[in-house]
This record gives structure tokens, sequence and C-alpha cells, in this order.
């Protein structure tokens, strides 16, 4: 019987070491992330959309305020990490009548949703400048997932040694996914405002 016990107990002692140092080895293993940080050139960058307008032309806009953050490694950016924010009352259109109307509920109500975010998931390499970016676009109170397509330009130096990356994101969403579900429709057929948005975005970067 002692010598079961001892047996049992040594198996027993054994086991439980082995689970520390399973575990120690689990949580000490080292994190890698992202640790350079670009910052955006707000002087060489744009936020801008487009929609139908009475079906047969296109009405253009942009946003005066926004924000982009990127976190990267990688020279070729395919570990990128980025986040956009979008202020929504900074919507610009060159009509003071049409701007405050897509300020109110109809369309962003900024008041009630002050921001449009982007955050990402994927960065995928599709050819050697071409880019498929994944992300948690959220508008209007609404999170869809959203797949947008984005040209690297390259990265070059400047004179004082700063190194500069620049960007050409593509995409379009449906506001109707977002509940901006506001339009009127027309005598002739169609209707006044399109539910189809292009986006664009043209970014530098500086790290």
């Amino acid at each position: 019987m002692n010598l079961f016990k001892n047996f049992s107990t040594k198996r027993l002692f054994m086991g439980v070491a082995s689970s520390v140092v399973l575990s120690v080895s689990v949580f000490s293993a080292p994190v890698f992330a992202q640790t350079t940080k670009w910052s955006f050139d707000r002087l060489h960058s744009q936020i801008s959309f487009s929609v139908s307008h009475m079906v047969v032309a296109e009405a253009e806009g942009k946003f005066d305020s926004f924000d982009v953050a990127v976190l990267s490694d990688k020279e070729d950016f395919t570990d990128a990490k980025v986040n956009v924010t979008i202020q929504t009352a900074s919507v610009n259109t060159d009509n003071k009548d049409r701007d405050e109307h897509l300020r109110g509920a109809d369309f962003f109500d900024a008041a009630k949703f002050p921001t449009i975010t982007f955050v990402s998931k994927e960065w995928k390499k599709v050819s050697d400048k071409k880019y498929k970016l994944v992300g948690d676009f959220t508008m209007h109170g609404v999170t869809k997932t959203v797949e947008l397509d984005a040209k690297f330009g390259g990265v070059i130096k400047d004179n004082k040694g700063k190194f500069h990356a620049g960007f050409k994101v593509l995409g379009e969403i449906n506001r109707q996914d977002f509940g901006v579900t506001w339009s009127k429709k027309l005598d002739a057929g169609g209707v006044a405002v399109g539910d189809v948005v292009e986006l664009k975005g043209t970014v530098e970067l500086i790290k």
C-alpha cells in the first residue's frame, strides 16, 4: 500500500508540475504586435463620396474633418492595422442647404451619430501594388463588414529624412444597409438620391 501511495503521489506531483510549466510557457510567450505608427498628412489626404442624383447624374461630397491612424512594421504594409474616424458634421458638398439636410435626421443625423468609423480586420495583398482592405464600417449606429480596394503608391524618404507612404482606397456601400433610408420618388420614375454610395480615400502617411 505504501508503494502504491508513493507512486500515486509522485505521478500527481509530476502532473501538477507539468501543468505549471506549460502555463508559464504560454503566458510568458512573447506577443508580437505592430509598433510603428504612421500618422496621416492632412494637407495631402481626402475622404470623399458620390451618389447618383435624379438617376442620370452624380452628386459628390467630402468630409473636412477626419483622422487616420495606421500601425505597420512591414515595408509592404501587409501587417497594417487601420483606424479611420470621420466627423459626420464636417460633410461638405459646396451647398449650405444640402449640407444641413445631410447633417440632419434624414441622413447622417450628426447630432446623434457624430462619427463614421472604419476598423480594419484584414489587409490582403492581391498583387504588387493592389490590396483588399477588409474591416468593420460603422455609420448611423450600424456596423457592417465591408471590403475595399486599395492601391499602394509606395514609400519614399523626404529631404528631412521622414518616410512617406501613399494609398488610394475605393469601395461602395448601400446606405439602406446602415439605416439611411430617406428617398424621394420622381414623377418620371426612379428616386432623387441613389442607394449605392461610392467611397474614395486618398491618404498620405508619414512615419
